[in-house]
């Protein structure tokens, strides 16, 4: 039984060409060991049947208990899941890329496990590989997961194909495990992420105020949310805001600072950001100030519609016109309006959060 072939990679000189030979390897069939920040694992290419044969041989792992999958982009959970739950979405971008791994209803499997190592080197060769990549623990049944690479390939050397050294692992500790395809969920493995921070983290709402540019109104209802919750002493509720047509980077208009600084809130230091999936996927409650935004949002995310609501649905007022109408280039009685009738829906939104 030959040697593995050992391929050494530095952290802080990644070379393309050797995560070229390790994801072409993998792509190939081949079993290789490669780090992430909890221990080693070995990589294997999940349509390869013959590869897939000599893993389960290997971890002597019975056919019906299937190995996770781990992938390198966030949005890649849908490409192997199905009826994927707010509250996955809620953890994931709390810790990924990170050490927990989720348990969904797969497409055509009752169940697949899912992880975004928190690893250069890992996310890289997944990439490159672009077939899906099984990863489990570079170990043997019973034994410790191998923490350095002196330990992955003490009894694996001669029974994989290449192996990546790294060095030590950044954490050192298993992912942690958390089942989704039930409610409340099931933390089947206390690892790297305790136990309390899985619970806060899916049990916390997330509230998306959404407008145009992300520079006055969303702004100001985003402040001013904090400020009441603050208020309260409440820290279950995370707020942020975004715009749909927005410049990146920039920051709060002129007259949303002045009439914010008159509650004692400084925005001085907020940057504008474009609405995405992820914060509408993992949002309880997305507010937005004019019909036209809920349309873009839907345009991103067709299912959240009923999570999707004009904020001055909230306020008291009569008519059919919900619209808060965009304050940039008016006078600043204009932006008092416009806070003032964003306090008011605020006022109720409170209450039912």
């Amino acid at each position: 039984m030959p040697p593995t072939k050992i391929l050494r990679i530095d952290f802080l000189d990644i070379k393309e060409e050797d995560i070229r030979e390790a994801a072409d390897s993998i792509r190939a069939g081949a079993l290789v060991i490669i780090p992430t920040e909890t221990v080693y694992g070995i990589a294997v290419n999940m349509l390869h049947q013959e590869a897939v044969e000599r893993l389960y041989a290997l971890k002597k792992r019975p056919k019906n208990k299937p190995f996770s999958i781990a992938i390198n982009k966030k949005e890649r959970i849908e490409e192997f899941a199905q009826a994927i739950p707010l509250t996955a979405y809620k953890l994931i971008s709390k810790f990924w890329p990170g050490p927990l791994t989720l348990v969904l209803k797969g497409i055509g499997q009752p169940s697949v496990g899912l992880r975004m190592p928190d690893d250069e080197i890992a996310l890289m060769i997944i990439a490159r590989t672009v077939a899906p990549v099984l990863l489990p623990s570079a170990n043997f049944l019973g034994k410790p997961a191998p923490v350095n690479f002196e330990a992955a390939i003490k009894d694996l050397d001669g029974l994989v194909d290449l192996a990546v050294d790294a060095g030590p692992v950044k954490l050192g500790i298993e992912s942690s495990i958390v089942d989704l395809r039930v409610e409340p969920l099931q933390i089947l493995r206390v690892g790297a992420i305790s136990r309390e921070d899985i619970l806060t983290a899916a049990q916390r709402k997330d509230i998306l105020f959404v407008c145009t540019g992300n520079s006055c109104r969303s702004v100001i209802a985003e402040a001013l949310l904090k400020k009441m919750l603050q208020e309260e002493r409440r820290d279950d509720v995370e707020v942020a805001s975004a715009g749909v047509l927005t410049v990146s980077g920039i920051g709060a208009s002129q007259g949303a600072r002045m009439v914010l600084s008159r509650e004692g809130i400084d925005i001085s230091g907020h940057v504008s950001q474009e609405v995405n999936r992820e914060m509408i996927k993992k949002s309880d409650l997305i507010l937005v100030m004019e019909r036209q935004h809920e349309g873009e949002i839907l345009k991103i995310v067709p299912e959240v519609k009923n999570r999707v609501f004009l904020l001055r649905e909230f306020a008291k007022i009569e008519g059919d016109n919900l619209d808060i109408v965009d304050p940039m280039g008016k006078p600043l009685d204009f932006y008092e309006q416009t806070f003032a009738n964003i306090k008011e829906a605020l006022e109720r939104v409170i209450k039912l959060i």
